[in-house]
């Protein structure tokens, strides 16, 4: 009966190791390593996704505690995006860099003599 025993015991062990070697090598393949990184990645995605959106969601909240505060302190409403880059009413729109550089006059000889300052001091 004690042969019988250990003989259950032995089989039983034998088929446990068996399996885990079993799996263990089928985790070391190409594809399965493959796969694991991509699930990582695919994880590691969503929460940088995840906290962007608490990230917005905070700084949005702060925005209007905010303009509440400013609202009430100074009695004048927050002007919106729109409400800035709107055209006023009879006025040219604002020149572009490129624009107002080529009206505007150069300012190399400012430069110039700013330079020859400084080296003569």
């Amino acid at each position: 009966m004690r042969r019988l025993f250990w003989l259950g015991v032995g089989l039983a062990a034998g088929a446990y190791f068996t399996r885990r070697a079993t799996s263990a090598a089928q985790q070391m393949t190409p594809a399965s390593i493959g796969a694991n990184l991509a699930d990582g990645l695919r994880e590691l995605g969503a929460g940088i996704g995840a906290f962007g959106a608490e990230v917005r969601a905070g700084m949005t909240a702060r925005e209007q505690e905010l303009t509440a505060l400013l609202e009430r302190r100074t009695g004048a409403g927050v002007p919106t995006l729109g409400e800035v880059l709107r055209d006023p009413v009879g006025e040219r729109p604002i020149a572009s860099r490129s624009e107002a550089a080529s009206t505007s006059p150069s300012m190399a000889p400012s430069i110039a003599s700013h330079r020859a300052r400084r080296a003569g001091a």
